[in-house]
């Protein structure tokens, strides 16, 4: 097991969950609140935490009730548990539903309600004044990197569409990547999840704006997906592989503080609407939106990254090519069967998907401007 921090601490290995519950044992807390949902509980992986909890004689209770895409009724059902249980401190264990869902909770209880008055697209973030109970990150699949990042994503009850949450203090106070933990992730998850910590370094690498730190993190990230991602996917045992896609995954959060592009503007909706897990509807639409940027007028810096994203591929074997056809290729090498319509997306949905895609923040650090047009002509495409 290996400690990095940056700033997160960050425990990374096999052990890494055990020391981290020794290390909890300090902390004197009252009781824990762990945040995760059915399926972890129903496969024992929720298990393995609290029976360490229980060794380590840690008082905790539990709150398995998170959705696949979080709703804002999981964050005030949560904050209502978190209240009622008298907990002081927070354990997020999970994917990236469980990871968001609980740093909702963290600012619903500290802060007054509405959820909604604390939207970052609002400026809600200036409204999160008080103190609120720390945060501790379980990762158990290797996608979102939200262990080390400062935002939660929730489906509003109002709007139907996935709200923003944003604050410095929302970085976990640490990050548990224990790979033994992911180990029974299927080979479809494995790699809808692993696309996805490929997307947040590749359109980091991609966003404008001068940040030579994030570009290094999301390159290095890129090079160990296409690496280690495979042989998660068709070795689901190997804990070298797992813990090298946890690496990268909170390799890609780190690195998209720099922005992320229109692949994750097209992918928001189709998980709110149409609710497909957030690293398929990414690898569904990455290759027809590679294809549109690199058949835009680019500049020379920009070719120059396609071209360096590119050579990763090359230098893996993939035939020589345009990267939008090696990403295609990436994608259909790990079982992703391409087309949305294949994962029953409709044509007739297309433009008032089009439309949410637009008023969705994160295609306004593409690596070219986009419009409604454009973001409808690659969700065509990717049909």
């Amino acid at each position: 097991m290996n400690q990095y921090n940056f700033p997160t601490i960050i425990l990374s290995g096999q052990g890494a969950l055990a020391e981290f519950v020794h290390r909890l044992t300090v902390k004197n807390y009252q009781r824990v609140f762990v945040v995760t949902d059915a399926i972890l509980k129903a496969c024992g992986v929720l298990g393995k935490l609290t029976s360490l909890l229980d060794a380590h004689q840690v008082a905790f209770s539990v709150f398995a009730e998170t959705h696949p895409n979080p709703i804002e009724e999981d964050v005030t059902k949560g904050t209502a548990a978190f209240k009622a249980t008298r907990c002081d401190s927070i354990i997020a264990l999970g994917g990236g539903s469980p990871m968001d869902a609980a740093k909702a909770i963290k600012i619903m209880a500290a802060n007054e309600p509405p959820l909604a008055q604390y939207d970052d697209a609002i400026g809600g973030d200036r409204l999160i004044k008080e103190p609120m109970p720390p945060l501790y990150a379980i990762p158990t699949t290797a996608g979102t990197g939200s262990e080390v990042g400062r935002s939660a994503v929730i489906i509003s009850s109002t709007t139907g569409k996935k709200a923003i949450y944003f604050h410095p203090d929302l970085l976990p106070d640490m990050a548990v990547l224990e790979p033994e933990l992911t180990v029974g992730l299927p080979p479809h998850i494995t790699a809808a999840t692993g696309v996805d910590a490929f997307v947040h370094c590749l359109e980091a690498y991609f966003a404008p704006g001068f940040h030579p730190i994030a570009d290094g993190i999301a390159l290095q990230g890129l090079e160990l997906v296409l690496d280690w991602l495979p042989r998660a996917v068709e070795d689901g045992r190997n804990l070298d592989a797992r813990e090298r896609m946890l690496i990268a995954a909170t390799m890609g959060a780190a690195a998209f503080q720099k922005g992320l592009g229109m692949i994750h503007s097209l992918a928001h909706p189709l998980s709110s609407r149409c609710n497909m897990h957030h690293g398929l509807a990414n690898a569904l639409l990455m290759p027809a939106a590679i294809s549109f940027i690199e058949n835009a007028n680019l500049d020379t810096d920009q070719r120059n990254r396609v071209k360096r994203v590119q050579a990763l591929f090359s230098d893996r074997g993939y035939p020589s090519g345009g990267l939008a056809e090696m990403c295609r290729q990436f994608i259909e090498n790990l079982g992703i069967a391409p087309g949305l319509l294949n994962h029953s997306v409709l044509g007739k949905d297309l433009e008032s998907l089009a439309q949410e895609a637009l008023e969705d923040p994160c295609h306004q650090a593409n690596m070219i401007p986009v419009e409604l047009a454009d973001l409808l002509s690659v969700y065509k495409a990717a049909l």
